[in-house]
This record gives structure tokens, C-alpha cells and sequence, in this order.
């Protein structure tokens, strides 16, 4: 798990709810490693160091962007999307987009565990299903 500090109380969420899913299907505790760097847009070269750092068999990137009053939330969200895909095409290691993209803080809290769900555990159960995927395709060793 890549988890920005920024929006901690929504990331946070959406962390733990990544984490309990894992575990509930049968994830080892030692394996759900996490890794915290200060923002969304960052998340990129986390999942990317801890790609080369531990060979993980997927990541999660889990962020949270809110709209404010000038155009940096749109630059802020089209790079951590675009930085994102890039580690996942480059490294052929699943990286999961789990950034909340919210115009308020009531959107981002309705969809880390309010209303709308909890967009981590989504994010856990596609990580488990990519995961699985990518070893049922490589090839016997």
C-alpha cells in the first residue's frame, strides 16, 4: 500500500479498509507492506520504489484530491493518474488507482467508508484479482 499523508483522515480510510480486505482473504500480515509519502502526487515514485525495493505482487496507490479554488487540482489529478498508469505499463507489477478525485471533502468522505462505500477495499479486491491474473500468465519456471 502507497498511501499519501495529504487528506490523511480520507486515505486513512481508505488504507484501512485496503488492509482488512487484503487479510480477510488470507493475505499474510507480513506481506501488506505500506509506505507513506507526503501527497498524491507522489504516489507514482512510491509505488515505484517499492516495486524495486520488494517485488510486491501488486500496489496500491491510495490518495485523495480536493477541488479548491485554482487550476491545481486539475494538474495535481492528471499527473498522479498519467505517473500512476506509467509505473503500472512500465513495470508489468498491477498498480491500483484508488485516488479520490472529489470536489468536497463530503464527496471523499462518502466514498472512504461512508455512503458510496469504501473505495480501498474496490481497490483491494482489484489488486487480488490482477494479482491472481499476472500469475496465472507467467510463464513455469
Amino acid at each position: 500500500l502507497v498511501v499519501s499523508e495529504w487528506n490523511h483522515a480520507i486515505t486513512d480510510a481508505m488504507r484501512q479498509g485496503a488492509r482488512e480486505t487484503l487479510l480477510r482473504h488470507h493475505v499474510s500480515p507480513d506481506a501488506v507492506r505500506e509506505l507513506w509519502v507526503p501527497g498524491s502526487y507522489e504516489l507514482a515514485l512510491g509505488a515505484r520504489m517499492a516495486i524495486e525495493g520488494t517485488g510486491p505482487d501488486a500496489v496500491i496507490c491510495i490518495g485523495s484530491v480536493i477541488r479548491g479554488e485554482t487550476p491545481h487540482f486539475d494538474y495535481v489529478c492528471q499527473a498522479t493518474a498519467h505517473g500512476i498508469m506509467q509505473v503500472n505499463l512500465g513495470s508489468g507489477v498491477p498498480v491500483i488507482f484508488c485516488v479520490l478525485t472529489d470536489d468536497t471533502i463530503e464527496q471523499a468522505r462518502a466514498r472512504s467508508g461512508g455512503e458510496h462505500g469504501n473505495k480501498g477495499v474496490d481497490s483491494a479486491v482489484a489488486a487480488l484479482q490482477m494479482g491472481a491474473l499476472r500469475h496465472t500468465l507467467r510463464p513455469a519456471e
